[in-house]
């Protein structure tokens, strides 16, 4: 069932789903979520159920403010602080040391959790709303919604209230927020260690959080051992934000040589459904009706914004290959480039 995440009512329905144990698709400005209370363990299981996800993967918990923070993190070093101060609520997630006793499932029984506020008006109005108690076990507090991308494990992320229904049916409560604004996945950093370390990078750049936190952001690979077997936060896998298509990268001028290549082969062809979608910035000569070609938009947050819902409607033409155009270099394209490179692992 979705509703309007806007009225009132809706906003109360979801926090009792919340309470109840119950698991609910939320928006907020990156991707929509499958929300559960992130300290109610068999609540946590389901979301784990449901998305095909193995246990050992961390969870985003999703908190209204800083008093989130202090109720699951043990400590929060100054660099970390100096990034929650100018970047939240927004998409930005911190992976900090947990504090004992608390969300041990959604960690993935790791001894660290990824903490994030989001800016979207409608998944603040929930937290609030779940945050509020009046002291009776009937409306218990919860301090922090555990919500992976609400989609199937690795697969491509929804954007969209349809996106979610789509992939866990009618029967799943669903506060419908809008499109999504940015599209893809928050940045995420480990504040864990000695420095921060980028895990995932996100609209919030490592420039940005380097200037703004005072020292420098390290990527993981700098950092981390290349050996750490356990992943550490969500959407850092390989493989990940996969179409049920095969995805390939390919700059402008393979891609029209490919193009060419195939030529009369599938003019000819008897069939009329798409067999290969392309999604390039470059403008290709194309002519054939079973190739399905959507311009890639010039810049990188409108690209982001629109990536996966492109991904989706792919699948859903029934392709079988899916072309995209290689991103540009530079930071403002590094989320974008993240995604797909997985997508297309």
């Amino acid at each position: 069932m979705i509703l309007d995440g806007r009225a009132e009512q809706s906003i109360a329905a979801g926090a009792r789903c919340i309470r109840s144990g119950e698991l609910l698709g939320l928006p907020t400005e990156t991707v929509y979520g499958l929300g559960a209370d992130a300290d109610n363990a068999d609540a946590i299981s389901r979301i784990f159920a449901a998305k095909g996800r193995p246990a050992d993967h961390p969870l985003i918990v999703h908190v209204l403010d800083a008093a989130g923070v202090t109720y699951f993190a043990a400590t929060v070093p100054d660099f970390a602080d100096r990034l929650i101060q100018a970047f939240w609520p927004g998409p930005l997630t911190l992976i900090l040391p947990r504090r004992a006793g608390v969300v041990a499932a959604a960690a993935g029984g790791q001894d660290s959790i990824g903490l994030r506020c989001p800016s979207h008006p409608v998944a603040q109005a929930l937290l609030r709303a779940c945050r509020q108690t009046d002291g009776s076990a009937a409306q218990p507090a919860v301090w922090g919604i555990a919500a992976p991308s609400a989609n199937k494990f690795g697969r491509v992320s929804p954007t969209t209230a349809q996106h979610v229904q789509s992939e866990f049916g009618s029967e799943l409560l669903i506060l419908d927020g809008g499109p999504c604004e940015l599209g893809i996945e928050s940045t995420i950093i480990d504040c864990t260690r000695s420095v921060p370390v980028l895990l995932r990078p996100g609209a919030v750049t490592r420039e940005q959080a380097q200037a703004l936190c005072g020292q420098k952001v390290f990527l993981s690979d700098e950092w981390i051992p290349a050996e750490a077997a356990a992943p550490r936060a969500s959407g850092t896998l390989a493989s990940h934000y996969a179409p049920h298509a095969k995805v390939r990268l390919m700059d402008a001028t393979e891609m029209q040589t490919a193009i060419d290549m195939l030529g009369q082969g599938l003019q000819s062809g008897s069939g009329t459904a798409p067999a290969i979608a392309i999604y390039s910035r470059s403008p290709l000569k194309i002519r054939s009706k079973q190739l399905l070609s959507r311009r890639m938009p010039q810049g990188a947050a409108h690209t982001a914004q629109q990536l996966f819902a492109v991904l989706r409607e792919f699948d859903q033409q029934g392709v079988k290959l899916i072309w995209i155009e290689t991103p540009p270099q530079g930071p403002e394209w590094d989320a974008v480039r993240d995604r797909l490179q997985r997508a297309a692992a």
